[in-house]
Parts: C-alpha cells; structure tokens; sequence
C-alpha cells in the first residue's frame, strides 16, 4: 500500500509518492500536470506562458527547464507554486538554437521572487555556455513584495546576467504586459525592447505613486505605454499591434543576427536586386528639398527590404537591419523627410547604440550621408548635444566591423565628420556627383566670409549670386574630397547597389585589431 500527498497549488504540501516504479511514474505524470496548470486567471485575450513560448518557438521544439522549481515560504504566505511564476527553457527558431523565459502573470501576478529568479538566473547562464541568443517574454508587476530583500538580491543578478552576456549573445525582451519597478531595468540592458500597443506598460514609478509623491496625474499608457516608449523617451524599439505580431517581430529580428558573437549571421540565397535607373533623379536639384531616403534604401538591399529599429523614435535618422547579397548589414541613413536629417541628442543616441550592436556582432555597416550637421539651439547645447553627440562619433570610431559610407547630398561639417567619414575609419567611401561636402552650406559660408564685401557692395545680391555660384562650384561638390582621398570613388546614383556590394565582398577578411585595454570609456 502506498499514499501520495500531491502538492502545487495553494496552500498544499510537499508531494511525497512511495511505492513501485508504476506508481512512481504515475507521480511523475500527476506532478508535471500540476506544475503546468494555470496559478489563476488570465487577462481576457491574452495567451499564457507556455502558449506564448510555443507561438514563438519551432513546433515541438521547447525543452523546459526548472518545472518543479517551488517557490520559496515567505512569512505566512504557504502558497508554494510549481515553477514560481516563471518558465524556462531552450528551443529552436528557425532551426537555430534560443533560451527563452516567460513570466506567468497567473503566479503571484508573474513578480520576482527568490526561485524565480534563480531559475532566470541559471538560463542566462544556459545562453552564454552554449553561445546562443535569450528571449525574455516580461509580463511581471515586479519584485515579490513579501520576500523582501531577496527579490531585490535576484534581480541584481539578472542584470549582472544581462551585463555578462551584453555583446557575446544577442539578447531580445518582449514586453507583453506590465513592467514595473525594478524589472524595468533588465530589458533596458538588453539589446532589443518589442512592445505591445495598448497592453504593454513600461515604467519605473506606476501613476498611483506618482501622483501621491508629486501630485501629477498621468496614466499608464501615458507614462510607459508602448506608444510612448516607442515614439517619446524611446525604451523600445518595436511596436506590434498584438502579442503574434510581437513574436513574428521577434522570429525576423533573429533571422538578421548571429548565434553569438563568434559565429557569422546567418546567411541566405542572394535577394533580388532593384532596379536603381530610377536613383538618378532621386536627389531634388534644390537643396532646401526633401526626399524620402528610404526610397534609396529600398532600391539597394535585397529584396528592397528593411527591418527599422526605432522606427518611430528620433526619425531623423533610419537604423535598421537588411540584408546585401543575402547578407546581413546595418543601415544608417539620415532621413531628409525629417528636420532635414540634422544630427540631434535622441537621433545621435539611437544610432551610436545601433552602430555598436551592429560592431559587437560583426555586422557590417552601410552609411548613406545627407545630414546639415548636428542641431543647434539653446535646448540642445543645455541638454547636452556634446556629450551626447560624441556617443555617435565615439560608436563609429570604435567600430571595427566592414564600414561603407555614401554621401548623397549634404554633409556639413560635424555631421560629414560622424556619418561614417573616413577620418573615423570607415574604409570604402562612395560619393553620389550631388554630394556637398563642406564645413557649411553655401549661404552660410558666403555669410561668413565675405561679410564685408557684401556690405560695402553697390549690388550685395548680385555679388551674393556670384559669391554663392564660385562656392558651389569649388566646395558644393564631392571632388575635392575624391582629390584629397576622402571618399575612393564618385558613381552614378544607379550604381549604388553594384558597388556596395563589391565593397562588402572586398571587405569579408578585415582585420583591425584593437589596443589592449579593459573598455573605453564612451562619454554616457
């Protein structure tokens, strides 16, 4: 005779089950069903945990990790939950081999306690043995209240986790309901942040506690929803319109990144090429005039296909990941569309980070150039455009990956210098004959340095025309950078795509080794 005292829910015991191997698997079968049932309900609409790693991973492919993990007693709380709020484990997408963890909003409201976390913990460093990319599906209202300092003491090391795996394997969080407090911080280290529109929430401080600490009013959505951490302080860098899209995001994000930092991104058939005859015409003949520079983007990568990063934050300038001859690349542009493509704080941030993701994981850089300079104003220099701004130039200087830059209108003085200029070690730098490559543009240098003919002048706008015409002609062209060896070769817009990839092909086998040092120090 044996007895069994089966235990996962609240308020039950330890399972202890005797008797023959029959009995023994019976057990087994009987705890596995309850560390897998819900810990209550869910929010209408939503998948659950395990639902949510099955849509992201292969079929049939997740093997989970830590199921009979319990939580820990805290005070007179005896609810011991199977898994504690969290699920971990490891798959494939695609084939290609991820840990993944998924917070159960089910359990104690899916907040971080001392086993949760410890199991987080244990499949970070999962990822970083075996070289292979972690995903986190954050739907957590925080540190577990009742266990006190140990929750803090776990979330410490998870970000230690993130710190050590920053730059060795890629790193992606989903945010797919709240993330509050302290779990905050963990995708913010992380490489890429994809958010839900109207159901993910992202913040430090909730609205209740802001308004009794300080007395504002402010909703959640306001404060950290998916929309304005995509668009206002820019936490994240996708925004889906439901928890699928989410995860597609996430299954193409992947299919652009290497395993880890040693291994190449994946590679694939050559896409197919665009058409760029229509690139000649591109550029409009007055310089104050806009275009969209993602039209050029599209007629040189693969397919014509992009896949923006921060997309909606800082749009004055694009980042985002394509593919050349079926391999992955990392685009800057300056977008015209926007403030004229001017260099700002938000847009010198967003692609500094961009451009050392892109270095960390030996993705190469393609660089298209159209940008008045960096932003001046009173805001701006208040607010820091030179610390903040140095992040871009320090992120180019530093990067060590194959770097190709095309100028295809403006580049003005700081600005030519940062996007991708040879003096920060780009290697192949192509001009389009529209290209200006100067200290400023014309009306400005005329300005400046012929002051006092202009007002001593009998006719200062005909001598203005003059003066501007003579500029133009000497300054307002890329030869005299060709001239000096700035930029390798001057092309016609249509050839864009051909010698783009011409150069990547040449630059397969770069070496550029670093001195010996523990890190630089980027101006933060």
């Amino acid at each position: 005779m044996s007895t069994e005292v089966r235990a996962s829910g609240p308020g039950e015991t330890a399972t202890h089950t005797p008797g023959g191997t029959a009995e023994r698997v019976a057990g087994l079968e009987h705890r596995r069903e309850r560390a897998v049932a819900p810990g209550g309900p869910r929010r209408r609409g939503e998948f659950s945990a395990r639902e949510r790693i099955d849509r992201l991973l292969d079929k049939d492919s997740f093997t989970e990790t830590g199921l009979f993990v319990r939580a820990r007693p805290a005070g007179h709380d005896a609810r011991r939950p199977y898994g504690d709020g969290v699920v971990t484990g490891y798959g494939t997408v695609d084939g290609r081999p991820v840990c993944v963890f998924a917070q159960d909003s089910t359990v104690f409201g899916g907040s971080m306690g001392e086993a949760f976390g410890e199991k987080t913990v244990a499949l970070m460093e999962l990822a970083l043995k075996t070289g292979c990319p972690v995903i986190g599906l954050n739907d957590s209202g925080g540190a577990r209240i009742q266990e006190g300092v140990a929750a803090l003491a776990l979330y410490a090391e998870l970000v230690r986790r993130n710190v050590k795996a920053s730059g060795v394997i890629p790193q992606i969080s989903v945010v797919l309901g709240p993330c509050a407090g302290g779990a905050a911080y963990s995708p913010a280290i992380t490489d890429f942040t994809v958010m839900v529109d109207g159901a993910s929430h992202m913040f430090v401080t909730g609205p209740d506690v802001i308004e009794t600490v300080t007395g504002e009013r402010t909703t959640a959505e306001e404060l950290g929803g998916a929309r304005t951490s995509n668009t206002v302080n820019g936490n994240a860098h996708f925004l889906a319109a439901d928890e699928e899209d989410a995860l597609d995001t996430v299954r193409d994000l992947l299919s652009y990144l290497p395993a880890n930092n040693l291994e190449r991104p994946p590679e694939y058939a050559p896409g197919h090429a665009p058409a760029g005859a229509g690139l000649d015409g591109i550029v409009p003949d007055r310089l104050g005039e806009a275009y969209d520079m993602r039209d050029i983007l599209h007629a040189v990568v693969d397919d014509g296909e992009l896949l923006p990063v921060q997309e909606l934050f800082a749009p004055n300038i694009i980042c985002a990941l394509a593919r050349i001859e079926g391999r992955s690349v990392g685009v800057v542009a300056n977008q015209p569309l926007h403030a004229a493509g001017v260099l700002d704080i938000d847009a010198s941030e967003k692609a500094a980070r961009f451009v050392r993701f892109c270095d960390a994981f030996g993705i190469p850089l393609l660089t298209f150039a159209d940008v008045p300079g960096y932003l001046s104003g009173v805001r701006q220099e208040q607010a820091g455009i030179i610390r903040r701004g140095a992040k871009l130039l320090y992120a180019y200087a530093e990067a060590t990956v194959p770097k190709v830059t095309v100028v295809v209108r403006k580049a003005y003085g700081g600005g030519y210098a940062v996007m991708g200029s040879k003096h920060l070690g780009a290697d192949v730098n192509l001009a389009w004959p529209t290209a200006r490559i100067a200290v400023m543009g014309a009306e400005g240098a005329v300005g400046v340095l012929h002051r006092r003919e202009l007002a001593a002048s009998d006719d200062p706008e005909a001598l203005r025309a003059r003066l501007l015409a003579a500029y133009e002609h000497t300054h307002g062209t890329p030869y005299l950078a060709a001239e000096r060896g700035y930029v390798d070769a001057v092309i016609a817009p249509r050839e864009t795509r051909e010698q783009v990839c011409r150069a990547l092909r040449a630059l397969r086998g770069k070496r550029a080794p670093m001195p010996e040092r523990r890190h630089g120090n980027i101006p933060l």
